[in-house]
């Protein structure tokens, strides 16, 4: 009698654990994004125009440039020179430089990155008369 008990618990079991063909149709045709993809063009324009804002205020600065960072990307010279702009409307000499810094540090081990990012910025830099944190000696630090 325990034979027939413990045969028709297992089976019982085995029944909940199997999976239903039509349940497994659904869960792979599901989709989880329901917006159009955003292109890259897109997104840099989309951060140009947010930095670009005319009544942008520093708190919005530093919470769009906190964002950016946190994205899995190092920004385009063009958000960065629109940031660095804003920077200059609010007179924030030191969200200018951390930009930079944050940037340096996004870029990680590739060296690569930073120095070609400088070299698009410069034109920029001089213009705003912004130093870069080499140029200051706060890179050593």
């Amino acid at each position: 009698m325990f034979r027939a008990a413990v045969r028709l618990s297992v089976s019982g079991v085995r029944s909940l654990t199997r999976t239903q063909p039509w349940c497994q149709a659904a869960l792979t045709s599901r989709c989880y994004s329901h917006g159009k993809e955003e292109t890259d063009e897109e997104f840099d324009a989309r951060w140009v125009t947010y930095f670009n804002k005319p009544d942008i205020d520093a708190w919005e600065l530093r919470k769009g440039m906190n964002t950016l960072i946190g994205y899995d990307l190092v920004p385009e010279p063009k958000i960065l020179e629109a940031a660095l702009k804003a920077c200059r409307r609010l007179n924030d000499l030191s969200t200018a430089i951390r930009i930079l810094e944050a940037v340096k540090d996004k870029a990680g081990p590739h060296k690569e990155i930073y120095p070609y990012l400088i070299q698009e910025l410069k034109p920029t830099l001089e213009d705003l008369g912004i130093s870069t944190p080499e140029e200051l000696g706060i890179d050593k630090v």
